[in-house]
């Protein structure tokens, strides 16, 4: 813990103390934290000192920064890079708790404006790889590994189908460690819901595929290159078989009998990583 007293002048002028849970900047906040979307205001919660750091680094735009009294040494750090239009808050330690719901709090939180994205936006960069389409997914971790794998081994955009969990979730936005910030992000039900989404790829030449634990085109045969969509699922049922009908192939990623299927997310991050190498080899 680091008193106030210890802080350079300047950092605690900069810091607006507040008290009250019901002003409205903590309000919104715990809102936006708990429902795990945008606030009425547009803007996304995000905690811990990397992930504000990673959003500063992405160009984000920040309603409010918040930090916590004991870890306000933190706003030596972090205000010289924020501007001076953010507004800069201290919470005591019991308040800030009570708004961010994080097991291992570091100390840091902030309301920050995300890109938004179309389809449109996805299908521009069919040339940068493959589009990711996730459905049913419901594990925040899965999903921030997909992301981060999306974005480290090269994909057009993640579109995210029914029955997926928020984008916006603490725990997917901490597991993609910033590639929610840069990565072109769609949700299927703003773009006319998932099989209008197949329609679309389809019209536009897209090869579309799903991947397999037990059957499909063994992962190093498979051709991963082109225009491409991959369609992944849940780890229990899998996709559902109206989508399983309309892709063009399966693809199965070998491995051990014992082991029943593999992490959706560890699954989707090997065949992003080989349509990643077949591409560098073309």
């Amino acid at each position: 813990m680091t008193p106030s007293s210890d802080l350079a002048p300047s950092a605690q002028q900069r810091l607006r103390r507040i008290e009250g849970r019901h002003n409205s900047l903590v309000k919104e906040l715990r809102q936006a934290f708990g429902r795990a979307e945008h606030s009425e205001s547009g803007h996304c919660a995000i905690e811990g000192l990397r992930i504000v750091e990673e959003a500063i680094r992405s160009g984000l735009r920040f309603r409010a920064v918040f930090f916590k009294e004991s870890a306000q040494n933190l706003a030596e750090r972090l205000l010289p890079q924020i501007g001076a239009h953010v507004e800069r808050v201290l919470l005591p330690d019991k308040l800030f708790d009570g708004a961010v719901p994080c097991e291992t709090p570091q100390g840091v939180a902030a309301l920050v404006q995300v890109k938004e994205f179309s389809l449109d936006d996805v299908l521009e960069r069919l040339q940068v790889g493959p589009v990711v389409v996730v459905v049913g997914l419901q594990d925040p971790g899965n999903l921030g590994t997909m992301l981060r794998s999306a974005e480290a081994f090269g994909s057009a955009g993640v579109v995210l189908g029914e029955g997926t969990v928020s984008p916006f979730n603490s725990k997917v936005i901490r597991a993609s460690a910033g590639s929610i910030f840069r990565l072109p992000v769609v949700l299927a039900k703003t773009a006319g819901g998932l099989d209008e989404i197949a329609a679309r790829l389809r019209k536009e030449t897209v090869r579309l595929i799903a991947t397999s634990s037990h059957k499909g085109t063994a992962l190093d045969q498979a051709r991963l290159t082109g225009p491409l969509a991959v369609f992944i699922g849940s780890e229990g049922s899998g996709l559902p078989r109206t989508l399983m009908a309309q892709v063009d192939e399966l693809v199965a990623i070998p491995h051990a009998p014992q082991v029943e299927s593999l992490n959706a997310g560890v699954a989707g991050s090997i065949l992003l990583y080989e349509a990643a190498r077949q591409r560098r080899e073309r």
